[in-house]
C-alpha cells in the first residue's frame, strides 16, 4: 500500500496526442506508485529542445497520448511501502535519464546512462508538462529545498549536459576551451567551464554578443561575423575541447582545424544533419569528435551541487501550465530556458 500526501482524484496535464500535432490540455487520473516508483507535486519543468521527441520528430517509437518533459522539479507526493530512500515532502528531480534495468551489460559497470533498456522522462514515459508526474525511484535526484525550482529544472538537462561531459574529457586547466553558441546551453558551458578553471572561448556571430558572452564567463570572444573562428582559435594556440551547443554540424566541422594537439570536438546540440569530414583533418594532431549524452541522477545532484557552489545561474523564462504550447514553441529563442510553473498564474 502507498503512503501519500493529500492529493486530487485527477490532474491537469498537457500531453501530444498524436504525431506532429500540437499540445492538448488532457485529465490524468492519480494512480498510486507500484514498488519502484515515487510519485511528484512539480514545481518546475524545463522545457527542452529535445521534447521535440515527444512529437514523433528523432524517429523514436512514442506511444500517445504522451506528456513531454524531463527537467521536472518537485516534491514527494506519494510512495510505496517498499520505498527505502525517498521521503514524503522530500524536494527531488528527474532528468532526461528516467531509469534504467540494472542487469544489463552496461548497468553491471554503473553505466546507466548507457543502459540497454533505458527510459526517458518525457518521452518513453510520461514527464513534467502536468501537476505530478510518477518517477522510477531510481533515477530521480535528490534536490536542496533553498534552490529556485525554476532556475534548477534546467540544471537537470541543459546544464547537466555541459557539466558532465566537459568533466570527461582530456582537458585540465588552463587549458583552452572554446564554447560554439550562447543559447540554452552555451550561456551554461561558458559559465561551468569558467568554474572549472579553463580559459575560455565564446565563438558567436555579431558585436552585440560580446558583453554577454563575457559577464557569462569568457575570457575571449571570437565573432564569427568578422573572422574565421578556427583561424582564430589556432592563433591563440588552439582549443583543447570545442564545445558544439548550437544545432548546425556545418558551423562545427568548421571549427576542427582551431583545436590544440589531442583536441576534441564535443558535440552537445541537437542536430539530424550529417557532418563531412577527411579522416586527414584528425591525423596530424591526434584529434577525436565526441558525443556526450547527459547524465544519470547522481551526475544531476554533481551538477547542482557545482552550480551552487561557483553560482552558475540558468537563465530562465516562467509560463504557467495553460501556456505549455507557448512556452513549447520557446523551446529554442526564450532568453534562455523556458520553465512551465504549474502554480503560476497566467
Amino acid at each position: 500500500m502507498a503512503r501519500s500526501l493529500p492529493h486530487p482524484d485527477s490532474y491537469p496535464a498537457y500531453a501530444f496526442l498524436q504525431k506532429d500535432g500540437d499540445l492538448q490540455r488532457i485529465t490524468v487520473p492519480w494512480r498510486d506508485p507500484t514498488e519502484g516508483e515515487i510519485v511528484v507535486k512539480i514545481l518546475a519543468c524545463g522545457v527542452c529542445g529535445s521534447d521535440e521527441a515527444a512529437r514523433g520528430t528523432f524517429r523514436i517509437p512514442i506511444q500517445y497520448p504522451r506528456i513531454p518533459g524531463h527537467e521536472i522539479v518537485g516534491d514527494v507526493v506519494a510512495i510505496p511501502a517498499t520505498e527505502k530512500i525517498w521521503t514524503l515532502g522530500q524536494r527531488v528531480g528527474g532528468g532526461w535519464h528516467g531509469g534504467h534495468c540494472l542487469s544489463c551489460s552496461r548497468c553491471r559497470v554503473g553505466d546507466y546512462i548507457t543502459c540497454e533498456k533505458k527510459t526517458i522522462n518525457g518521452i518513453l514515459r510520461d514527464g513534467g508538462y502536468a501537476e505530478y508526474a510518477i518517477l522510477r525511484s531510481e533515477a530521480v535526484a535528490a534536490l536542496p529545498d533553498d534552490l529556485d525550482p525554476a532556475e534548477a529544472a534546467p540544471l537537470l538537462c541543459a546544464a547537466v549536459t555541459c557539466f558532465n561531459a566537459l568533466r570527461h574529457m582530456n582537458a585540465r586547466p588552463p587549458d583552452y576551451v572554446a564554447v560554439q553558441g550562447i543559447g540554452g546551453l552555451g550561456h551554461l558551458a561558458l559559465q561551468i567551464a569558467k568554474a572549472m578553471g579553463f580559459r575560455v572561448i565564446a565563438l558567436s556571430s555579431g558585436p552585440g554578443k560580446e558583453s554577454l558572452a563575457r559577464s557569462l564567463g569568457a575570457h575571449e570572444y571570437v565573432d564569427g561575423s568578422k573572422v574565421d573562428q578556427a583561424e582564430a582559435l589556432r592563433a591563440l594556440g588552439g582549443a583543447k575541447v570545442i564545445m558544439c551547443t548550437a544545432p548546425s554540424s556545418d558551423a562545427a566541422q568548421k571549427l576542427i582545424p582551431g583545436l590544440a594537439v589531442d583536441g576534441t570536438l564535443l558535440l552537445l546540440m541537437l542536430e539530424s544533419e550529417p557532418m563531412t569530414i577527411s579522416p586527414t583533418q584528425l591525423l596530424g594532431k591526434r584529434l577525436s569528435i565526441r558525443g556526450w549524452a547527459v547524465g544519470h541522477a547522481t551526475d544531476s545532484e554533481d551538477c547542482v551541487a557545482f552550480a551552487r557552489t561557483h553560482d552558475v545561474k540558468c537563465l530562465v523564462e516562467k509560463f504557467p501550465l495553460e501556456k505549455a504550447q507557448e512556452a513549447y514553441n520557446r523551446r529554442s529563442s526564450a532568453k534562455f530556458r523556458a520553465v512551465i510553473v504549474p502554480g503560476l498564474t497566467a
